[in-house]
Protein backbone atom coordinates (compact mmCIF):
# COMPACT_ATOMS: atom_id res chain seq x y z
CA UNK A 1 0.00 0.00 0.00
CA UNK A 2 1.26 3.30 -0.81
CA UNK A 3 2.02 6.48 1.50
CA UNK A 4 -0.83 7.98 -0.32
CA UNK A 5 -3.27 5.14 -0.02
CA UNK A 6 -2.62 4.67 3.90
CA UNK A 7 -3.29 8.65 4.28
CA UNK A 8 -6.72 8.04 2.30
CA UNK A 9 -7.27 5.18 4.48
CA UNK A 10 -6.85 7.10 7.82
CA UNK A 11 -9.10 9.04 6.84
CA UNK A 12 -11.50 6.32 5.53
CA UNK A 13 -11.37 5.13 9.37
CA UNK A 14 -11.72 8.37 11.11
CA UNK A 15 -14.10 10.02 9.65
CA UNK A 16 -17.13 7.43 10.48
CA UNK A 17 -15.47 7.58 14.47
CA UNK A 18 -16.49 11.46 14.37
CA UNK A 19 -19.99 11.40 13.24
CA UNK A 20 -21.95 11.38 16.82
CA UNK A 21 -19.48 14.48 17.54
CA UNK A 22 -20.36 16.42 14.25
CA UNK A 23 -23.89 16.05 15.23
CA UNK A 24 -22.78 17.70 19.11
CA UNK A 25 -20.12 20.15 17.85
CA UNK A 26 -22.47 21.15 14.91
CA UNK A 27 -25.12 21.77 17.75
CA UNK A 28 -23.40 23.76 19.88
CA UNK A 29 -20.75 25.37 17.62
CA UNK A 30 -24.06 27.38 16.52
CA UNK A 31 -25.19 27.61 19.52
CA UNK A 32 -21.64 29.45 20.60
CA UNK A 33 -21.87 31.50 16.98
CA UNK A 34 -25.63 32.82 18.05
CA UNK A 35 -24.11 33.63 21.40
CA UNK A 36 -20.94 35.34 20.32
CA UNK A 37 -23.62 37.41 18.36
CA UNK A 38 -25.76 38.01 20.80
CA UNK A 39 -22.50 40.29 22.29
CA UNK A 40 -22.26 42.04 18.96
CA UNK A 41 -19.91 40.61 17.62
CA UNK A 42 -18.93 40.46 14.09
CA UNK A 43 -19.25 36.54 12.49
CA UNK A 44 -15.42 36.96 12.21
CA UNK A 45 -14.73 37.06 15.50
CA UNK A 46 -16.81 33.29 16.67
CA UNK A 47 -15.33 31.84 13.52
CA UNK A 48 -11.57 33.07 13.80
CA UNK A 49 -11.72 32.47 17.88
CA UNK A 50 -13.18 29.09 17.13
CA UNK A 51 -10.38 28.29 14.53
CA UNK A 52 -7.62 29.33 16.87
CA UNK A 53 -8.58 28.44 20.71
CA UNK A 54 -10.54 25.50 19.76
CA UNK A 55 -11.40 25.29 23.64
CA UNK A 56 -15.14 24.83 23.89
CA UNK A 57 -16.01 26.18 27.20
CA UNK A 58 -13.80 28.44 27.41
CA UNK A 59 -14.91 29.87 24.02
CA UNK A 60 -17.96 30.98 26.09
CA UNK A 61 -16.31 32.64 28.47
CA UNK A 62 -13.70 34.71 26.02
CA UNK A 63 -16.57 36.52 24.89
CA UNK A 64 -17.41 37.59 28.01
CA UNK A 65 -13.70 38.65 29.02
CA UNK A 66 -13.73 40.39 25.55
CA UNK A 67 -16.76 42.80 26.48
CA UNK A 68 -15.21 43.39 29.95
CA UNK A 69 -11.89 45.06 30.92
CA UNK A 70 -8.78 43.74 29.85
CA UNK A 71 -7.14 41.52 32.66
CA UNK A 72 -4.69 39.47 30.56
CA UNK A 73 -3.33 37.84 33.73
CA UNK A 74 -6.66 36.67 34.85
CA UNK A 75 -7.30 35.36 31.55
CA UNK A 76 -4.58 33.20 31.12
CA UNK A 77 -5.08 31.85 34.93
CA UNK A 78 -9.00 31.31 34.29
CA UNK A 79 -7.83 29.65 30.73
CA UNK A 80 -5.27 27.15 32.98
CA UNK A 81 -8.71 26.60 35.34
CA UNK A 82 -10.84 25.68 32.88
CA UNK A 83 -8.84 23.61 30.24
CA UNK A 84 -6.09 21.91 33.10
CA UNK A 85 -7.74 18.58 32.40
CA UNK A 86 -5.81 18.22 29.09
CA UNK A 87 -2.76 17.90 30.91
CA UNK A 88 -3.80 14.75 32.59
CA UNK A 89 -5.07 13.65 28.26
CA UNK A 90 -1.28 14.64 27.22
CA UNK A 91 0.09 12.73 29.56
CA UNK A 92 -1.58 9.69 28.51
CA UNK A 93 -1.01 10.62 25.02
CA UNK A 94 3.09 11.28 25.05
CA UNK A 95 3.46 7.85 23.37
CA UNK A 96 0.83 8.10 20.80
CA UNK A 97 1.99 11.60 19.61
CA UNK A 98 5.69 10.90 19.57
CA UNK A 99 5.19 8.32 16.79
CA UNK A 100 3.15 11.24 14.52
CA UNK A 101 6.09 13.03 13.40
CA UNK A 102 5.33 16.81 12.71
CA UNK A 103 1.74 15.97 12.98
CA UNK A 104 1.89 15.85 16.48
CA UNK A 105 2.41 19.73 16.36
CA UNK A 106 -1.26 19.89 15.12
CA UNK A 107 -2.23 16.98 17.75
CA UNK A 108 -1.34 19.22 20.41
CA UNK A 109 -2.55 22.50 19.80
CA UNK A 110 -6.41 20.31 18.77
CA UNK A 111 -6.82 18.09 21.76
CA UNK A 112 -9.62 18.48 23.01
CA UNK A 113 -12.06 15.80 24.91
CA UNK A 114 -14.12 14.21 22.57
CA UNK A 115 -10.92 13.94 20.00
CA UNK A 116 -9.29 12.36 23.23
CA UNK A 117 -12.23 10.49 24.39
CA UNK A 118 -11.70 8.69 20.28
CA UNK A 119 -7.97 8.51 20.31
CA UNK A 120 -7.59 7.03 22.95
CA UNK A 121 -9.87 4.20 22.70
CA UNK A 122 -10.71 3.72 19.06
CA UNK A 123 -9.21 0.21 17.49
CA UNK A 124 -7.13 1.56 14.77
CA UNK A 125 -7.28 -1.16 11.62
CA UNK A 126 -3.39 -2.91 10.78
CA UNK A 127 -3.41 -1.21 7.51
CA UNK A 128 -4.42 2.40 8.49
CA UNK A 129 -1.44 4.54 9.82
CA UNK A 130 -2.55 5.70 13.58
CA UNK A 131 -0.51 9.22 13.48
CA UNK A 132 -2.79 10.18 9.93
CA UNK A 133 -5.92 8.20 11.62
CA UNK A 134 -5.32 10.64 14.91
CA UNK A 135 -4.87 13.40 12.90
CA UNK A 136 -7.93 13.50 11.16
CA UNK A 137 -9.62 13.02 13.53
CA UNK A 138 -8.54 15.80 15.73
CA UNK A 139 -8.95 17.67 12.15
CA UNK A 140 -12.41 16.75 11.64
CA UNK A 141 -13.77 17.50 14.96
CA UNK A 142 -11.67 20.86 14.81
CA UNK A 143 -13.77 21.44 11.33
CA UNK A 144 -17.23 20.60 13.02
CA UNK A 145 -16.54 22.97 15.33
CA UNK A 146 -15.78 25.61 12.90
CA UNK A 147 -18.20 25.35 11.01
CA UNK A 148 -20.79 25.07 13.62
CA UNK A 149 -19.11 28.40 14.96
CA UNK A 150 -19.65 30.02 11.43
CA UNK A 151 -23.36 28.96 10.99
CA UNK A 152 -24.66 30.11 13.80
CA UNK A 153 -22.93 33.75 13.79
CA UNK A 154 -23.86 34.16 10.55
CA UNK A 155 -27.52 33.09 10.99
CA UNK A 156 -28.22 34.21 14.51
CA UNK A 157 -29.20 37.83 13.71
CA UNK A 158 -32.24 35.85 10.96
CA UNK A 159 -32.97 33.31 13.25
CA UNK A 160 -33.33 34.07 17.11
CA UNK A 161 -33.02 30.98 18.96
CA UNK A 162 -33.20 30.44 22.64
CA UNK A 163 -30.36 28.14 23.17
CA UNK A 164 -30.57 27.27 27.09
CA UNK A 165 -30.16 23.36 27.38
CA UNK A 166 -28.16 23.07 24.12
CA UNK A 167 -24.73 22.38 25.95
CA UNK A 168 -26.41 18.94 27.36
CA UNK A 169 -25.95 17.62 23.71
CA UNK A 170 -22.12 17.18 24.81
CA UNK A 171 -22.68 15.52 27.96
CA UNK A 172 -25.03 13.10 26.04
CA UNK A 173 -22.72 12.33 23.77
CA UNK A 174 -20.00 11.46 26.81
CA UNK A 175 -22.19 9.32 28.05
CA UNK A 176 -22.75 7.40 24.97
CA UNK A 177 -18.81 7.20 24.63
CA UNK A 178 -18.46 5.80 28.00
CA UNK A 179 -21.40 3.32 27.64
CA UNK A 180 -19.52 2.37 24.77
CA UNK A 181 -16.08 1.88 26.65
CA UNK A 182 -17.90 -0.12 29.40
CA UNK A 183 -18.95 -2.56 27.04
CA UNK A 184 -15.93 -3.12 25.07
CA UNK A 185 -13.78 -3.71 28.10
CA UNK A 186 -12.49 -6.83 29.50
CA UNK A 187 -12.18 -5.67 32.90
CA UNK A 188 -14.02 -2.40 34.47
CA UNK A 189 -12.28 -1.90 37.08
CA UNK A 190 -10.69 1.64 35.79
CA UNK A 191 -14.22 2.72 34.76
CA UNK A 192 -15.41 1.48 38.19
CA UNK A 193 -12.43 3.90 39.58
CA UNK A 194 -13.42 6.33 37.74
CA UNK A 195 -17.02 6.83 38.58
CA UNK A 196 -16.11 6.56 41.98
CA UNK A 197 -13.38 8.95 42.10
CA UNK A 198 -15.08 11.47 40.47
CA UNK A 199 -18.67 11.05 42.79
CA UNK A 200 -16.36 11.09 45.77
CA UNK A 201 -15.06 14.26 44.80
CA UNK A 202 -18.11 16.35 43.72
CA UNK A 203 -19.68 15.09 47.08
CA UNK A 204 -16.52 16.81 48.83
CA UNK A 205 -16.09 19.45 47.06
CA UNK A 206 -18.85 20.60 44.99
CA UNK A 207 -19.82 20.76 41.56
CA UNK A 208 -17.52 23.95 40.69
CA UNK A 209 -14.19 22.24 42.23
CA UNK A 210 -14.40 18.65 41.52
CA UNK A 211 -13.00 18.07 38.26
CA UNK A 212 -9.48 18.25 38.95
CA UNK A 213 -9.12 16.83 41.81
CA UNK A 214 -10.83 14.12 40.55
CA UNK A 215 -8.49 13.84 37.85
CA UNK A 216 -5.18 14.11 40.20
CA UNK A 217 -6.72 11.47 42.02
CA UNK A 218 -7.68 9.01 39.50
CA UNK A 219 -4.30 9.72 37.83
CA UNK A 220 -2.65 8.66 41.27
CA UNK A 221 -4.55 5.24 41.98
CA UNK A 222 -4.29 3.87 38.09
CA UNK A 223 -0.57 4.78 38.53
CA UNK A 224 -0.35 3.01 41.90
CA UNK A 225 -2.35 -0.15 40.30
CA UNK A 226 -0.18 -0.13 37.47
CA UNK A 227 3.18 -0.22 40.22
CA UNK A 228 2.11 -3.00 42.05
CA UNK A 229 1.72 -5.86 39.07
CA UNK A 230 5.65 -4.79 38.12
CA UNK A 231 6.80 -4.78 41.72
CA UNK A 232 5.29 -8.34 41.78
CA UNK A 233 6.91 -9.47 39.28
CA UNK A 234 10.40 -7.84 40.03
CA UNK A 235 9.77 -9.85 43.44
CA UNK A 236 8.73 -13.33 41.89
CA UNK A 237 12.01 -12.75 39.61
Amino acid sequence: MTKKERVYASFQAAFPQTLPIMAGFLFVGTAYGIFMHSLGFHPLYAIGMSLLIFAGSMEFVAGHLLIGAFQPMYAALLTLVLNSRHLFYGLSLLRPYHDAGLKKYYLIFGLCDESFAVNSSARVPDHVDTGWFMFFVTLLNHSYWVAGAALGSIAGKYMPVNTEGLTFVMTALFTVIFLDQWMDESSHQSSVIGLGVTFLCLLLLGPGHFILPALVLILCVLLLMEKRPKRREALNQ
